[in-house]
């Protein structure tokens, strides 16, 4: 009989006490236990199983937890001998303090606010520990620190209250401390988001430094998030080992590898399920480790029994549409090919600058690179200048149809540029230039990226336009952007799935000084699209000339015109 799935469920000690659905990490304590690593931060996309390991490592080490051996009898780690045949983790579980800590709720629209929440988290694992001023091993100095310790105090005590604490259970329990730090990039994400980005890196660079770095009472450490903070930001004073997507370390600890998930499927009946599941699911890849499945998504589809874009729904993914949607006319146009199904070839740095995102060249990739919304297809070191290359893609279909949903939203308020579409398929001319001008004057603005409203950089909101296009109208046309076909890059090039529909092709412009009305605009629009032969690609496939649709749109700040 199959195991209940207990969705949500990042409590290790409950999912082994109820028997619940597990898929057994514990070779991670292990590999990282062997690694002798001072400090580790390791990062890999949400709902990624994160938080479990880390919940399973306190079950593990802690000292709260010793004779807990039912909580890993059967597993992999309890079963590990030494060379002379001992157990030699049997002899370490819950023999160590560990303080286990997470951001993970520090999702706050202000820096104090913010600060107050991590310093009410760090007051709560305190109060945890509150037997220590009654233990006779604390001095009168140090359990005055001990009570200034609150969501109000100031920062020189906040900053290096966790190494304070190291310092606390070390005395009272003789052996130093293994620190555990879930999701650490939480509030720096959120900085960026809500802009108090330098005061939120300001403060978490003193604790860090305190707690991982200058840290005397500390046996070792992990670090876990989705993003590598640059380390010019917050990481400039550790030495810390870095596991990202890219690294083959630990690459098989977190997700689920597609012998597991088939073997899961085969417990719960749905062993028909296997091609359907990695079709939609798999694409995962760490390292050279490929074939990696979300957990998250595993879960939920053996307990749905149903496909569902189960990860992607997950998260309102603000961040990244917020990123796609203001960025530049080369991000979106970049974007569209990955929707068609291409790859990118470009250089990745994995160390992520949030306040240089909409600035910094590849920056954008780099985020969806570790959040997982890309994959990495291939990678090429070049031996004369040391750099690495990779060609990335979307991850797999739940990812492209996130995309997709998230595109759609960005139009779905907008009844003009619902009835645009209409009048597009109908080459209704009076009413294409009717609504286009409604759907500019309603959403330029949405397309902004502040310093770059796209009134003064229209290709901002004309790509975003374009990947509308092909997503509302990707059952009935395939849909291509700045390639080439004749002598010249036409903007957008409608391709008909079947003969019930006619091409189109768009030519984009705007309005250069020396063009007195939209209407020149419009005419030498047209004029490229013939004098460049845009149609050669059309005609070669056998689209008759007399079924190609040739508009010019051209573009002054949010005024629109359109010609045929």
């Amino acid at each position: 009989m199959a195991r209940t799935v207990s969705i949500g469920n990042q409590d290790f000690e409950k999912i082994r006490t109820n028997d619940n659905f597990y898929i057994d990490k514990t070779d991670f304590i292990r590999q990282w236990w062997e690694s002798a690593d001072e400090v580790t931060l390791i990062t890999r996309p949400r709902r990624f199983g994160k938080t479990l390991n880390m919940s399973m490592l306190e079950k593990f080490f802690s000292v709260k937890y010793a004779g807990r051996s039912d909580l890993f009898e059967g597993l992999s780690i309890w079963q590990e001998k030494s060379s002379d045949g001992d157990y030699k983790y049997r002899q370490i579980q819950g023999t160590y303090p560990v303080v286990f800590i997470s951001f993970a709720n520090v999702k706050e629209i202000t820096y104090s606010n913010a600060k107050k929440k991590i310093c009410q988290i760090i007051t709560n694992l305190y109060n945890q520990y509150d037997f220590l001023l009654d233990s006779g091993k604390l001095n009168d100095k140090e359990k005055e620190y001990y009570h200034d310790v609150s969501a109000d105090m100031e920062d020189y005590i906040a900053t290096d209250s966790l190494n304070a604490l190291s310092n606390y259970l070390m005395k009272y329990y003789g052996k130093r401390v293994i620190i555990l730090l879930d999701e650490y990039d939480t509030p720096m994400q959120e900085a960026y988001v809500h802009g108090y980005w330098e005061e939120i890196v300001a403060f978490t660079r003193s604790l860090f430094n305190s707690a991982f770095k200058t840290n005397p009472y500390l046996e070792r450490a992990i670090m876990i998030g989705i993003t590598k903070i640059n380390n010019e930001s917050i990481f400039s004073y550790l030495n810390n080992e870095v596991i990202t997507t890219t690294s083959s370390k630990y690459s098989d600890c977190f997700g689920f590898t597609e012998e597991e998930v088939f073997k899961a499927l085969d417990e719960f009946g749905l062993s028909d399920d296997k091609h359907q599941v990695k079709e939609w699911y798999d694409g995962f890849a760490f390292g050279e480790k490929k074939n990696i499945y979300n957990p998250w998504t595993i879960i939920n589809y053996l307990d749905e029994r149903k496909v569902g874009t189960y990860w992607a729904n997950s998260s309102s993914n603000s961040l990244v549409g917020k990123l796609i949607r203001e960025g530049s006319s080369e991000i979106k146009q970049t974007f569209e090919m990955l929707l068609n199904g291409e790859t990118l070839h470009m250089e990745i740095d994995e160390q992520i600058v949030y306040n240089q995102l909409a600035s910094k060249k590849n920056a954008v990739w780099s985020l969806l690179l570790a959040s997982g919304y890309l994959k990495v297809v291939s990678a090429t070191f070049t031996e004369r200048t040391g750099r690495t290359y990779y060609e990335l893609a979307l991850t797999n279909k739940e990812v492209r149809i996130m995309f997709e949903i998230m595109i759609q939203d960005w139009f779905s308020g907008n009844d003009a540029y619902n009835y645009f579409i209409k009048a597009l398929l109908l080459g209704d001319l009076k009413a294409m230039n009717k609504y286009m001008n409604k759907v500019a004057e309603e959403m330029f603005s949405s397309f902004d990226a502040g310093t770059k409203p796209s009134e003064k950089e229209p290709e901002r909101f004309y790509h975003g336009f374009v990947l509308g296009l092909m997503v509302e109208l990707a059952d009935r046309y395939v849909i291509t952007s700045n390639r080439e076909s004749g002598f010249g890059r036409y903007d957008i090039m409608l391709e008909p799935r079947t003969k019930e529909y006619k091409a189109v092709i768009i030519e984009f412009k705007v309005q250069d000084s020396d063009e007195a009305e939209l209407a020149d605009t419009v005419k030498e629009a047209l004029r490229q699209i013939e004098e460049k032969d845009y149609q050669a690609n059309l005609v070669a496939k056998g689209v008759p000339e007399e079924d190609i649709r040739k508009y010019g749109f051209a573009f002054c700040g949010k005024k629109v015109l359109i010609g045929s």
